[in-house]
């Protein structure tokens, strides 16, 4: 069967199983894949939360930590368990708080956090340690900060309490990370990612030889095409474009249902375009109206007939004429006695009008026994007149000389019309109003799709479209 993404699903449903595992086998790889491309940017969160996911992770990424800022750290764990066990007094302690404040300066001096693109986290420890102590040097502030005359008056429990919660943690998320020859960062990623690759590439192999053998006519390359979204997860750059393959196999495998995104994503799309296509397609006739009446081929075209050569004629006849002689026909054989009731009702009583407006018929009326000579004389007048209108018109129409002499009157009545409309006032003024009648259409039309006429269009065809499945 096929799906409504235009993908085919594997034809036999006990094969299920598998697309299903194959598809959870790629959402896991996709999940790690995202995981991968968040861990340097989101490294500082690890760090924070989930400190077990940055040690085992960050050999991947070719990390480790900052030899300069590691070592200053080390020295300040180095001091506190110094002071606890000689004492603040101690040459040892003044021994580890020179040191401290002579890799205070380099520090400041060499950044090292430039590697990590982390340099502002160096000025927001710069910053506090100025803060800290009040002084607006940066290496005035940890020369005072790393000093035994300080630490003495402050409480030196105290300080190194602020330097652990404050400074510790932004040195922390410090690190050095390795390069490789060719210039770029180590990464060591496609390790993890290449039995997922490897999988995958035979499970495309298999699915097109399967399809290449079902459809005898597609070569192999025509065959994986029908496969096109699996070559995203073969890719060993860009992986994030595995979502399209991965978001397709879920939905072959029914674990998701995109139908509903499909519905809505096709209905946007025929909308708009057909929107467009609508408005493009029906301004641009109208225009070419236009600009054939501004150029008189309407004109030409009807009382030429030279000029409708290029004009296909599909079966030899004038359909106007046809359907003019059809309408007549209709009209005299079949409306006219359905409606002959009426006409003689109507005759009747222009009759009995016109009577009324006799003196003498006036007159006879106070006669005796005429006084239903009225009723009498208009119905018969009105049943014979009816009548005898009828038959004539029935018998002209079927009169040659009739019809001979109708043609001639049609003919002399195109010359004559044309005779008209060649005249220049009157061929501008009729072409100024048929132009400005389309122009007239054309707004309008355009108006009209603007408010909705596609919508209804297509909200009418998908209640169409419901009925017939339904």
């Amino acid at each position: 069967m096929t799906s409504n993404l235009g993908i085919k699903k594997l034809p036999v449903r006990r094969y299920l199983w598998l697309s299903r595992l194959i598809a959870i086998i790629a959402s896991v790889n996709l999940g790690l894949v995202f995981f991968d491309l968040s861990y340097i940017p989101w490294r500082d969160l690890y760090l924070e939360f989930v400190p077990s996911i940055t040690q085992l992770y960050d050999p991947v990424k070719g990390i480790e930590p900052h030899r300069e800022t590691q070592r200053y750290l080390d020295r300040v764990t180095k001091l506190e368990q110094q002071i606890i066990q000689t004492g603040l007094e101690s040459s040892e302690v003044e021994s580890l708080l020179s040191e401290l404040r002579t890799l205070s300066n380099e520090i400041i001096q060499d950044n090292p956090f430039a590697l990590a693109n982390k340099s502002g986290y160096l000025e927001k420890i710069k910053n506090k340690m100025r803060d800290r102590i009040g002084k607006e040097s940066a290496r005035e502030a940890f020369s005072q900060f790393w000093s035994q005359a300080y630490l003495s008056q402050a409480g030196w429990q105290k300080e190194v309490k602020f330097f652990n919660n404050h400074t510790r943690p932004l040195m922390q998320s410090n690190y050095y990370r390795h390069t490789g020859t060719n210039g770029k960062f180590v990464d060591k990623f496609w390790l993890i990612d290449l039995p997922f690759v490897i999988l995958f590439g035979l499970d495309f192999l298999v699915r097109t030889f399967s399809i290449a053998r079902t459809n005898p006519q597609l070569n192999w390359f025509s065959a994986m095409l029908r496969r096109w979204f699996d070559v995203f997860l073969l890719l060993p750059f860009w992986r994030w474009l595995r979502i399209i393959a991965v978001t397709i196999r879920l939905h072959q495998a029914d674990l998701i249902n995109l139908e509903p995104v499909r519905q809505q994503i096709n209905h946007d799309f025929v909308a708009n375009f057909a929107e467009e296509l609508t408005e493009v397609v029906g301004v641009r006739m109208i225009s070419q109206m236009q600009e054939s009446i501004q150029r008189g081929d309407v004109t030409r075209w009807l009382f030429h007939g030279e000029n409708r050569r290029l004009y296909v004629d599909i079966n030899n006849t004038n359909e106007l004429q046809a359907i003019a002689s059809r309408v007549l026909k209709l009209s005299i054989y079949d409306v006219l006695p359905q409606i002959q009731p009426d006409i003689e009702a109507l005759v009747g009583y222009i009759i009995e009008s016109t009577f009324n407006q006799s003196p003498v018929y006036q007159q006879l009326q106070n006669l005796p026994g005429l006084s239903n000579l009225r009723t009498q004389l208009t119905d018969n007048l009105a049943k014979d007149l009816s009548g005898t209108a009828y038959k004539t018109l029935t018998a002209t129409i079927e009169d040659p000389l009739v019809a001979e002499l109708t043609t001639r009157l049609v003919v002399n009545f195109q010359k004559a019309l044309e005779l008209q409309l060649k005249k220049k006032p009157h061929q501008t003024e009729i072409q100024s109003l048929l132009v400005d009648m389309l122009e007239e259409i054309k707004i309008n039309y355009v108006k009209g799709i603007a408010e909705g006429g596609v919508e209804k269009i297509l909200s009418e065809s998908e209640q169409i479209r419901q009925i017939v499945q339904g």
